[in-house]
């Protein structure tokens, strides 16, 4: 199967390599092929509409996350792994997978994982989901290790967007990480006995979604996703609160992520806008407001990305 992704590997330090891995997906332990203590691998990362993406190359033995690191570091994710290139085998509770270019499996950080490479080279993408909105759209996920089947006809459907979304230009991002979202709860509850959502849940699952397709027209706003869900805005504000957030602060929070992607595109040359085009495409009218809360939650400001 045809990579979807081309990276970069060299030839590193088990620490230093160790390190990429934790400041990207956490806290996890790599075990080197030899006793040089050296892996030829690297860790990139790249964001892919709402997603944060860990691309990692390695030729080693084993990676592993046992209960002492996560208690170091409480699981905040679960990761969708794609395996790109060459073989490894996923093992999380009971459930042990052999992965072979094209093949899924869904990581849940809180549980102890382990991912054997026997000295093959191997390329894995992680797409990054957070485990609050994975919760609200999936349902309860009470089990750990979800190999997504070749033999489901959704399968394909998955591969097939997240191809979309790693070519797509920054656009049509946002629809194809609804669509990509969407795709994995149809799977899980098709397959796996997902505890039912509840009505609460679902609502926030389409707010959720509404503010994914329609936060990028700047008159969109919280009364906005009320009126389509046919509830108060007050009722709207409580079902957020689970998260930690209003609807108003996630609405911002997407635009500015679109924004970013954007400049980090920009510098890369892949497009030719200015800082105003780019604040005015991802729904912000108000400059000064834009630069205020994009430093607020990059600290740096727009012209400055990388």
């Amino acid at each position: 199967m045809e990579p979807l992704i081309q990276s970069h590997h060299n030839l590193l330090p088990v620490e230093i390599f160790t390190s990429e891995i934790r400041k990207v997906c956490g806290q996890f332990d790599v075990e080197p092929k030899s006793r040089t203590g050296m892996i030829d691998g690297g860790v990139t990362t790249k964001r892919f509409g709402a997603f944060d993406t860990a691309i990692v190359d390695i030729n080693s033995v084993q990676i592993k996350r046992d209960k002492k690191a996560i208690r170091q570091d409480p699981g905040e994710y679960f990761f969708l792994l794609v395996q790109d290139l060459g073989c490894s085998q996923v093992q999380q509770e009971e459930n042990i997978t052999k992965l072979r270019p094209g093949d899924m499996f869904l990581v849940d950080s809180v549980k102890p994982s382990s991912f054997r490479y026997d000295n093959n080279r191997s390329r894995q993408i992680s797409f990054h989901i957070p485990r609050d909105e994975a919760m609200h759209r999936f349902g309860n996920i009470g089990y750990g290790g979800i190999s997504i089947s070749r033999d489901d006809p959704l399968w394909l459907a998955i591969h097939s967007v997240l191809r979309k979304m790693i070519t797509s230009d920054d656009t049509h991002q946002q629809s194809l990480g609804d669509a990509f979202l969407s795709l994995i709860s149809a799977y899980l509850h098709t397959t796996y006995n997902v505890s039912h959502i509840e009505p609460s849940e679902q609502l926030l699952s389409r707010a959720l979604a509404l503010i994914d397709k329609h936060c990028l027209n700047s008159s969109f706003s919280p009364r906005d996703v009320a009126y389509h869900l046919n509830i108060s805005e007050r009722t709207l504000q409580r079902h957020f609160q689970i998260l930690g957030e209003t609807p108003r602060h996630r609405i911002i929070n997407t635009r500015l992520e679109h924004a970013h992607t954007r400049l980090c595109l920009r510098k890369e040359g892949v497009f030719n806008e200015s800082v105003t085009d780019i604040a005015l495409s991802s729904g912000f009218n108000d400059l000064s407001y834009f630069y205020r809360e994009f430093r607020k939650k990059y600290h740096t400001t727009p012209g400055s990305t990388q």
